[in-house]
């Protein structure tokens, strides 16, 4: 067992709306005690607009902006900007969102933003669907799994939005996962040392929205990792990769075999699915050699 190198300054308060086993509320406590107590928080409605609640209520205990889906970008690029005039220029501005607001409905505004590469720490909850309107499908839901809205699985595979945001050139693009936290906490360090637009993806398994025991939240997480369908990167300056984790331990059947959204796969889906994860490990595993060489 690994312990976690984190230390409580009481950012997240108990009595939070989240669902119990939460892996949201989870990533949240654990960033934002990361950040401490020098940041302003911005939110779109998502899960953690839920979590963090109806204003003037907060379980969060830094100020928080509560935006429209598709502008949360462009509020926090608002707030950078407002905060530097009033000489606050290490104020963190960070931002919370889900795959919704991430990948589909404020992509726009997130596109610009980095484009104009503002300093700002962009922080998508991805729980790889539209979680608490009902379990539809987002961008983010991967190839085959069942939704609200595709209940035979999904026809198409998940946008690669770290790809995406690595070809913007930006300083700093990531993935992390519940199930790693000193991984997650010396990415938001790191992300914090940096000027200019910084974006995390976190995996967040919904307990619900998957078909999952309300306690294997941590569990499936770390399955996800080891058979490479949520491996641990980063890309720096858009074409620097970083294998965090460089092994790919298991096959995906044990991470699909536990989530109740996989259960309608044959055989032929379930190869094709595994071939399909093997070939994105395989190109990312390549990105990663060719920067160890140009760096040497």
């Amino acid at each position: 067992m690994q312990k976690i190198n984190l230390v409580d300054h009481d950012l997240f308060n108990p009595g939070h709306a989240a669902c119990p086993g939460c892996q949201e509320s989870l990533a949240m406590r654990v960033i934002l005690n990361t950040i401490g107590t020098d940041a302003a928080a911005v939110f779109p409605p998502s899960c953690g607009a839920v979590i963090c609640g109806p204003h003037p209520y907060s379980s969060l205990n830094i100020p928080v902006f509560q935006t429209s889906l598709e502008s949360a970008a462009a509020a926090a690029s608002g707030l950078r900007r407002a905060l530097n005039q009033r000489g606050k220029r290490e104020t963190t501005v960070v931002v919370f969102a889900g795959d919704g607001g991430t990948y589909d409905i404020g992509f726009q505004a997130l596109s610009s933003a980095v484009e104009r590469n503002e300093d700002i720490l962009y922080v998508c909850f991805d729980n790889e669907g539209y979680m608490n309107t009902g379990a539809q499908k987002s961008s983010s839901t991967p190839l085959y799994a069942s939704t609200a809205s595709t209940p035979g699985g999904k026809p198409s595979k998940k946008k690669n939005i770290i790809g995406i945001l690595a070809a913007h050139n930006i300083p700093y693009v990531a993935t992390a996962s519940t199930s790693h936290m000193n991984d997650l906490i010396a990415k938001v360090e790191k992300a914090l040392t940096i000027k200019g637009s910084r974006f995390l993806a976190v995996l967040v398994p919904c307990l619900d929205g998957w078909g999952l025991p309300d306690d294997s939240g941590v569990e499936v997480a770390r399955l996800a990792v080891d058979c490479g369908m949520w491996p641990l990167y980063e890309v720096e300056d858009g074409d620097r990769y970083t294998l965090n984790q460089d092994t790919k331990p298991a096959t995906i059947d044990a991470y699909l075999k536990i989530q109740k959204r996989y259960r309608h796969l044959d055989d032929d889906r379930l190869a094709d699915l595994q071939a399909s994860v093997d070939r994105d490990w395989e190109r990312l595993r390549q990105c990663a050699a060719m920067s160890a060489r140009t760096a040497a």
